[in-house]
């Protein structure tokens, strides 16, 4: 099965734009993200999707230097993005990421590919949460992309892609992937100035740049270190499409 992770990413952002080429550790966000998936074993491509915006220009030039796939389609209806890369890189299956996450763990990433098996249509460690916010990680069939793009009409559909399979669930055989500690009020994810300093702190201090560390470490790390999670920890997260739990087999 050809898996091809595709990557959400764009300049504009409300609260930190331009945060997808931040520094980080001597390298943009971007391409920790690609370091990071290129180390999971499920992983068959990469893939950039981006817009068509002028001001995207910059990440389908880093797309070329991280030797990843560049995919541009549409700015507002990324659902039709993530089917047009899908389509190019001859996609059999879809792993949904996206661009401001670069403490994403290869582990997880390979665990929640496993739970797409032939009876699943849609695997996830986003419903419910148990992963700190930042390693969510979506998995699909290629086909299970064809359906949703064509049955999904709400603008939530077409915005954020999967939003349909929980409008839906009766549809969908899908599968919840949970660890076994909930530590989902962690936030490892880049949304804000106070976000970036987080992970920056902790790829300076862990030397995440040189070795990932497996998250279960970096957990145990930031429980000992509380000071850390203190940088974010008032963030209030932007309202999403859907965070109750998904009707599992």
């Amino acid at each position: 099965m050809r898996t091809v992770a595709i990557v959400q990413a764009r300049m504009g952002s409300s609260r930190l734009p331009g945060k997808v080429l931040a520094d980080l550790g001597g390298d943009t966000m971007l391409a920790r993200v690609v370091e990071r998936l290129r180390a999971a074993r499920r992983i068959t491509a990469i893939a950039i999707a981006t817009s068509t915006h002028a001001g995207d220009d910059a990440i389908v030039r880093e797309a070329e230097r991280l030797d990843a796939v560049a995919y541009r389609g549409s700015e507002g209806d990324v659902l039709a993005r993530y089917l047009g890369a899908a389509r190019a890189t001859q996609a059999d299956a879809v792993v949904r990421v996206t661009s401001d996450c670069p403490l994403l763990d290869p582990g997880v990433v390979d665990e929640v590919v496993a739970a797409l098996g032939d009876d699943v249509d849609y695997a996830s460690n986003t419903h419910a949460r148990t992963y700190p916010r930042g390693l969510d990680v979506e998995a699909l069939h290629r086909d299970t992309l064809e359906r949703i793009a064509r049955l999904g009409t709400s603008p939530a559909a077409r915005e954020h892609v999967t939003a349909f399979v929980l409008e839906r669930p009766d549809l969908f055989c899908t599968r919840r992937v949970c660890a076994s500690v909930d530590d989902s009020d962690l936030r490892w994810t880049v949304d804000t100035p106070e976000d970036l300093a987080l992970v920056r702190a902790l790829y300076a201090r862990f030397d995440l740049a040189r070795e990932a560390m497996p998250y279960r470490a970096l957990v145990a790390a930031m429980r000992a270190q509380p000071e850390l999670a203190i940088l974010n920890a008032h963030v209030a997260q932007k309202p999403t499409f859907g965070e109750e739990a998904v009707r599992a087999p």
